[in-house]
């Protein structure tokens, strides 16, 4: 075999979403688009605020020279001013742009945070049920991803957590709201999370960073807050994807805010920036860079995904499927009616329905449902729902 042996085993065992996006192009082939429910991939399907148009418009049109060179490897000290400025003011801190690097997305930031601060044979702690692609960027590493089940609501449970932490820790990662189950960690759990990693610090002696995922961060609904995870834990590093606040997922921009009080300051900024570079991002994209820093007050239309969740929920309930409804992010994650989650996919394939299990997020007998759809999706989706709840007597 002429590829690398560990990546053929990843793709093996390679992501539901993608393989269900891929059967789900193959059924509207068949059976047409419109006849043909696809819930399967998390793709905002909103075109961003419509000031993206008219600063990108601006920008291209900017005659000052050089607008498309490298950068610092950081990115543009007035790009990341303003982010750092803007984090100030919305959450009470004191980060200055030395706080922050720009980078590729979330998954390009989180790919540079950890072979920033991780060595083989560490372990990186995440919250079940989890985004997949945590386990690759830490296996890329040389470091173990270990899960920390949550409870059954999806809650912390702090007992699993505490029972979780060894001294090969170096590092817990949080997604909130959460992919896949739409969950939001409150500041009472944050700061109950806090103390365990505190103790755990002080019992073996080191730092166990905090890494809050925020791809979702302002997907929330019904007026819910999120905390401030670096005004809530001095080891703590946020890394920020405007590609759902924006929808700008293809664009590929994002950036990481380090609390200034963290141990080792200065070695932890200099050691992103290299990663940043090295990995082969260089930096992230010149032109997204000076577009974000214009639209930091933006988002999309916020309405229209909790349009979809009522909908789909009062859809999904009635047909007999059992859940709590999100309060952030566009995804639902309810129990499938039998234990074999992978088997369940296959039946509400029959029904057109596309779906992933819940077992490729490390939770069995649940299926992750993406309603960040056209809203027609929903609607005409509905007597296929109520076909496949009575298929299982629900």
């Amino acid at each position: 075999m002429n590829i690398s042996l560990k990546i053929n085993k990843f793709l093996e065992s390679s992501s539901w979403i993608r393989k269900m996006f891929e059967e789900g192009a193959l059924l509207k082939q068949k059976y047409g688009k419109e006849n043909v429910f696809d819930f399967s991939l998390g793709n905002p399907n909103l075109e961003p605020p419509e000031k993206f148009k008219s600063v990108v418009k601006e920008l291209i049109d900017d005659p000052t020279p050089m607008m498309h060179s490298y950068m610092p490897n950081a990115g543009f000290p007035f790009v990341r001013k303003e982010i750092a400025g803007y984090l100030n003011k919305t959450e009470g801190l004191n980060l200055n742009e030395n706080c922050i690097v720009m980078c590729c997305g979330a998954g390009g930031g989180l790919s540079v945070v950890l072979h920033a601060i991780t060595n083989p044979g560490e372990e990186i702690l995440t919250i079940s049920p989890f985004f997949v692609e945590y386990r690759f960027y830490a296996d890329y590493v040389g470091a173990t991803l270990k899960l920390v089940e949550s409870n059954e609501d999806f809650s912390l449970n702090y007992e699993n957590l505490e029972n979780a932490i060894t001294e090969k820790t170096k590092a817990l990662i949080i997604n909130s709201p959460n992919n896949p189950t739409g969950r939001i960690y409150y500041q009472e759990e944050i700061n109950k999370l806090v103390e365990i990693l505190e103790k755990k610090n002080r019992e073996y002696g080191k730092v166990i960073y905090l890494i809050s995922d925020e791809p979702y961060k302002k997907l929330v609904y019904d007026n819910v807050e999120i905390p401030s995870i670096l005004k809530s834990y001095q080891h703590s590093i946020i890394v920020y994807s405007f590609s759902k606040d924006l929808s700008l997922a293809g664009e590929r921009i994002g950036y990481i805010a380090v609390n200034p009080e963290i141990k080792d300051y200065n070695s932890l900024m200099n050691a992103l920036i290299f990663c940043n570079r090295t990995l082969g991002f260089v930096s992230a994209p010149a032109l997204m860079q000076r577009a974000v820093a214009k639209l930091l007050d933006e988002k999309v239309d916020i309405n229209f995904y909790k349009k979809n969740r009522d909908t789909l929920y009062d859809i999904m309930t009635s047909a007999g499927f059992k859940f709590k409804k999100p309060e952030g992010a566009f995804y639902f994650f309810p129990k499938t009616p039998i234990e074999d989650d992978v088997e369940f996919i296959k039946t509400a394939q029959q029904f057109k329905l596309l779906l992933v299990p819940g077992s490729g997020f490390g939770r069995k007998s649940h299926f992750r449902v993406a309603y960040c759809v056209d809203y027609d999706t929903i609607v005409n989706s509905e007597k296929a729902w109520i076909e496949l709840g009575k298929y299982y007597n629900l």
